[in-house]
């Protein structure tokens, strides 16, 4: 009797541990190739740094190095950069090959759509951040040190902190929408759940667009406002008939 039971519990586990060694090599397979573009990101660096130079918000921008690391770092952070984007439509895809097994065909259909889409909306984040929140919260910032009468002199490493700070929360942001849909076509989450949860989708979206934003009215606006009409979006999009087959 107790072998049968011993037995039938092996049984039982062994879909749980399937699951977890197929999870474990689409991880697997997600930090190769995100090794793979920090190597290929380290030859970018340069490029992009030059860049972001020129395209600085404000001309002549004059950056120190305060460490003899610093540098170095700085190559480091635009290879994660580089190598994060490209890693993300290859994440979405293990992403959807793990759940893949537990959906119909139709749904496995209605959520590949969903990878490209990833990387497309990202970069629509990153643009949106780097070209409209950042000035703002850079000269913002140079407004306030000019007030006091201080003399700004920048660090490297603090000024591109600073502007990854900005760029990647906003950037992930952008991919709210796609997550929400996601769990929608699995069946995780329902129309009506995201309709009853919007009052605090809202402030939780609010609180985040005031936090990574200078404190200003405009500036919260400009970055509050498309992230509750992204919500909005992703809860018409998620009701039946509404996305793409």
């Amino acid at each position: 009797m107790a072998e049968n039971q011993s037995a039938q519990r092996k049984d039982e586990w062994m879909p749980l541990t399937e699951h977890l060694g197929e999870l474990r090599k689409r991880i697997i397979y997600c930090l190769i190739v995100f090794v793979l573009g920090l190597v290929g990101g380290l030859f970018g660096s340069q490029r992009l740094f030059d860049y972001l130079i020129e395209a600085a918000p404000v001309k002549n921008l004059d950056l120190h190095a305060f460490s003899p690391w610093d540098a170095i770092g700085l190559y480091m952070k635009f290879a994660f950069l580089i190598s994060f984007i490209a890693a993300i439509p290859f994440a979405m895809f293990q992403l959807w090959l793990f759940v893949k097994p537990a959906l119909g065909e139709k749904e496995q259909k209605a959520t590949l759509v969903f990878v490209p889409w990833a990387f497309a909306m990202f970069l629509v984040g990153l643009m949106f951040s780097y070209f409209v929140v950042f000035p703002m919260a850079f000269l913002f910032t140079e407004k306030v040190t000019f007030n006091l009468g201080l003399e700004q002199t920048y660090g490297v490493m603090q000024y591109f902190s600073f502007l990854f700070n900005i760029l990647l929360p906003i950037s992930l942001l952008f991919e709210f929408p796609l997550v929400i849909l996601f769990l929608s076509r699995i069946g995780i989450l329902s129309p009506e759940l995201l309709v009853r949860m919007r009052k605090i989708a809202w402030f939780i979206l609010i609180i985040i667009g005031v936090t990574v934003t200078p404190p200003d009215v405009v500036s919260d606006l400009l970055v509050a406002v498309p992230l509750v009409l992204l919500y909005e979006i992703s809860v018409f999009l998620s009701k039946p008939g509404k996305s793409a087959k």
